[in-house]
């Protein structure tokens, strides 16, 4: 089994590896140096983690996917969505991705994990100790989810009706047809994808532009600029020191997100 995740911000990294360990399977980040496509073809089953934005599969993981389609032709999937709250048919709206009977989903679950958005209002700081909790349900999720795995046990979350209702009422105003490996003008997510801001106290360390998983963002001429191409992951939004740049939401954070704090 092989393992391929996309993190922001650390969230689905950890589901990643820790099934990764359970399941003694290889873990790869698609935004390492590889040959994805021997990596895809040595593998019968591939295990697809990402965090889910607005209902739907991120544009990175899309564009990924995209890429590397006929790779994937055949295989058997396990889908992985880490969510703040329920996102409907987060893991099942990455097969929209793919033709008909082009691949095999043997097991998606969903995550709630802590909160990494910074700077909206309607979404708060979430506390160390119901952090250490999401990590206990994780964690024992991952537990389940690898002994059904085992056992030849099928699970499908998100691909009922409701879900998938509610994944499209709510995923349609952000990404528009779900089945778009690219983002689509006129949609929440296009408007993302363009909406970097550096305010007044950025003083261009270049720190955005060094983990921006895009390569979205670059020093010229001594000043930080963007390429119109985010894929709102809030990394950069997370590690700037002088929390000087915004992304969709322009209110400057008061608080960020470093990872999950384990005990």
């Amino acid at each position: 089994m092989l393992t391929l995740y996309f993190s922001g911000t650390g969230n689905t990294k950890y589901i990643a590896e820790q099934f990764s360990k359970k399941m003694d399977a290889k873990c790869l980040s698609i935004e390492e140096a590889t040959d994805f496509v021997t990596q895809i073809n040595n593998h019968d089953t591939i295990a697809i983690c990402y965090p889910i934005y607005g209902s739907r599969v991120p544009l990175m993981m899309r564009e990924f996917v995209a890429h590397h389609m006929d790779a994937f032709k055949g295989k058997k999937l396990a889908i992985f969505v880490t969510q703040l709250i329920f996102s409907g048919d987060g893991a099942r709206v990455l097969c929209d991705l793919f033709p008909s009977e082009h691949i095999e989903v043997i097991y998606a679950e969903h995550f709630l994990m802590p909160n990494n958005v910074c700077n909206f209002a309607l979404l708060w700081q979430t506390s160390s100790r119901r952090m250490q909790k999401q990590l206990k349900i994780a964690d024992k999720k991952l537990d389940k989810i690898c002994r059904h795995i085992n056992a030849g046990t099928i699970k499908k979350r998100g691909f009922g009706a409701f879900p998938r209702f509610l994944g499209k009422f709510q995923g349609k105003p952000w990404q528009g047809n779900s089945k778009n490996p690219h983002a689509v003008p006129k949609t929440m997510e296009y408007k993302a994808k363009h909406s970097v801001k550096f305010h007044f106290d950025c003083t261009n360390c270049g720190i955005c532009a060094h983990h921006c998983p895009m390569q979205n963002l670059e020093k010229l001429g001594g000043t930080m600029m963007h390429k119109n191409n985010c894929t709102l992951c809030y990394r950069c939004i997370n590690l700037c020191p002088h929390k000087a740049i915004t992304v969709f939401f322009h209110t400057k954070p008061k608080w960020q997100y470093k990872g999950l704090k384990q005990n």
